[in-house]
């Protein structure tokens, strides 16, 4: 081998190894960059802050308080904002801006003492202003997000900086247990009451008296919160920021909870969640709800609707409710994790729990069905059900993109709706297309344009909310059946006025049954939370209500925030223990290759010499 040819060999070798390293010092760059990432929805952190995130897949809608309806949105408000009057663990009233309260023996007026030396989160003080605001800010701009919390509320005014009186018309049965998030009376004044309840923007930084003040938003990805270092309950919370990231496939949430990035996860499939329970720095938890999901029937009965006419007739509603097998949807659609659903006011709302006789309870039986929709006027011919002008019948069922449960339900239902002559047209949708399809409006005129579709309703430790979804007033608002009935709406306002609890139970019990027997839902399923938690690096994780309930997402008590820090242990286990474990996989690796090559370079290198 002459010398020039001894010279380009060995500039080719130098040429290799430095392409070499530099490939794998894009590698190792690449895989750090992607242990670190770990797939998260999330904001970069401040150095030294103590942060924990929480998963989930169900966005928050909208953070305008008036507006925004998702499980999601409603935990924000309560993080961002107080309440007159909190939630205990047991769910019994508890003070929060006010610290006492006292009332007539009409049980008419009412008299609030308020916290002092409360500060808003842009440093102006709150007074007892920001109470008169808020309340009569919802009365004279019906705000129907809030109208049922304040019916019969004649008047607030304060008495001095931190008393506030309310007087009612009525007595008032639920007034300890009003979910109502007190606003800042120098914001939210400029924001003109029409604009409020449609299309007003809540811009971040979100300013109220609560532990957590948000300040960044990216729809679809993550809302971030921080501490609010004046928060009056002195020491809480101790974490310095709160990330509640939105995931859009939940095998990434879940990969995220087990490599350590995330903290919390909610919306895990059932499967993922039997198999996370063998984790040993997690804990899994299926809590009881009071929540439930329903197959939401369009029975306006106005011309203007757009939802098919036999939906209108509560006859053909209670067939096809025969027509549902409630239990197979329980296993198969949520796994098990899940209570056959039937009344309105599910078994998690205490004192007011209500469950139909069994001569009056729909259960599956196809045939008797269509025996049902036979006697209603909607026979069977060639096959396929038609209404009583001999037109086949077809009808719209939509489900929810952002569920799987959903998805599933709506695949079996519209196969046993199918099995006894209907024609059904299953589709699945975003939240906000079914919302619009609901509250769809030709110019002004309200021409709803659904058939059917599967949702659920969360409801409070009080039976009130619940109950004034439905009646008529609330027909263009919450009432998603739109569905009307004079002795329900008659009922509605005896319950409200009735304070003492066992004269108050009947009349909501007799409410329950009109609602269930006219079949504007069928309530399918009371489904359970499943989430999983880190607890090898958080300590403070607390069931609402203890031992059954949920940790975290529960809206109406926030202990979980206000409680959690990090165990001591969770210094050697380190944020995101998995990614920093690959890191050093990665490292050594990388290490090792670097020393192989070595060796065989300088093993080369003698060869070539010994040659020459």
């Amino acid at each position: 081998m002459s010398h020039a040819v001894a010279c380009n060999g060995r500039r080719r070798l130098r040429v290799t190894i430095t392409l070499f390293v530099l490939l794998l010092t894009a590698g190792l760059s690449w895989g750090i960059g992607n242990a670190l990432a770990g797939g998260s929805p999330s904001p970069s952190a401040s150095p030294g802050t103590l942060r924990v995130q929480f998963g989930t897949t169900f966005d928050a809608d909208n953070l305008n308080p008036f507006v925004g309806y998702s499980g999601t949105s409603y935990e924000i408000f309560h993080l961002n904002y107080d309440f007159l009057v909190g939630y205990n663990t047991d769910l019994s009233p508890r003070p929060e801006l006010a610290t006492s309260w006292e009332t007539s023996p009409d049980g008419k007026t009412w008299t609030f003492t308020l916290r002092q030396g409360v500060k808003w989160q842009d440093g102006q003080p709150f007074t007892a202003a920001d109470v008169v605001f808020t309340y009569m800010y919802i009365i004279k701009n019906n705000l129907t997000a809030f109208t049922s919390y304040t019916n019969n509320i004649e008047k607030v005014e304060a008495l001095d900086d931190l008393t506030v009186k309310m007087t009612c018309s009525k007595p008032k049965a639920n007034m300890l247990r009003l979910w109502i998030p007190i606003l800042p009376e120098h914001v939210w004044s400029k924001v003109p009451g029409d604009k409020a309840g449609k299309n007003y923007i809540n811009q971040t930084p979100i300013v109220g008296t609560g532990p957590f003040q948000t300040v960044e938003v990216k729809k679809g990805s993550y809302i971030k919160l921080v501490k609010n270092p004046n928060y009056w309950d002195k020491g809480k919370p101790t974490i310095n920021e709160l990330v509640i990231a939105v995931y859009q496939n939940a095998d990434t949430m879940e990969q995220d909870l087990k490599a350590g990035t995330l903290d919390y996860a909610l919306g895990i499939p059932t499967a993922q969640f039997t198999a996370l329970a063998s984790d040993p720095s997690l804990t899994t938890n299926a809590a009881n709800l009071r929540y439930f999901d329903e197959i939401a029937m369009n029975c306006y009965d106005n011309p203007a609707s757009l939802g098919n006419p036999v939906l209108r007739d509560p006859k053909f509603r209670q067939a096809i409710s025969w027509a549902v097998d409630k239990q197979k949807i329980v296993d198969l659609a949520y796994g098990g994790y899940a209570l056959v659903g039937q009344g309105l006011i599910t078994p998690d709302v205490p004192t007011y729990y209500w469950q139909p006789a069994p001569d009056i309870t729909f259960g599956f039986d196809l045939q008797k069905a269509g025996q049902m929709l036979d006697a209603a006027g909607y026979p069977l011919k060639n096959g396929v059900r038609v209404d009583k002008r001999g037109k086949p019948i077809s009808l719209r069922l939509w489900a929810r993109s952002d569920d799987n449960a959903s998805q599933l339900s709506g695949k079996l239902v519209a196969g046993w709706f199918g099995d006894i002559g209907l024609k059904i047209t299953f589709q699945t949708l975003d939240s906000g297309a079914i919302s619009d399809a609901l509250y769809n409006y030709k110019g002004n005129t309200y021409a709803p344009d659904y058939d059917m579709y599967i949702w659920g309703w969360g409801q409070y430790v009080d039976p009130d909310y619940i109950l004034n979804v439905f009646t008529t007033g609330q027909i263009e608002g919450w009432n998603d059946p739109i569905w009307s009935n004079a002795e329900y709406d008659k009922l509605y306002v005896q319950q409200a006025q009735t304070i003492d609890p066992a004269k108050r139970k009947p009349i909501v019990d007799r409410m329950a049954e009109i609602f269930y027997t006219e079949a504007p839902f069928i309530i399918t399923n009371y489904e359970q939370q499943l989430e999983a938690y880190n607890t090898q690096k958080w300590e403070g994780w607390t069931q609402v209500p203890p031992g059954k309930g949920p940790v975290a997402f529960i809206n109406d008590n926030i202990d979980t925030y206000l409680n959690l820090r990090p165990k001591v242990a969770a210094a050697e286990v380190g944020s995101g223990s998995g990614s920093n474990s690959l890191i050093y996989v990665i490292v050594a690796v990388a290490v090792a290759i670097v020393a192989v090559v070595a060796v065989l370079i300088l093993r080369r290198g003698r060869g070539r010499a010994m040659e020459e």
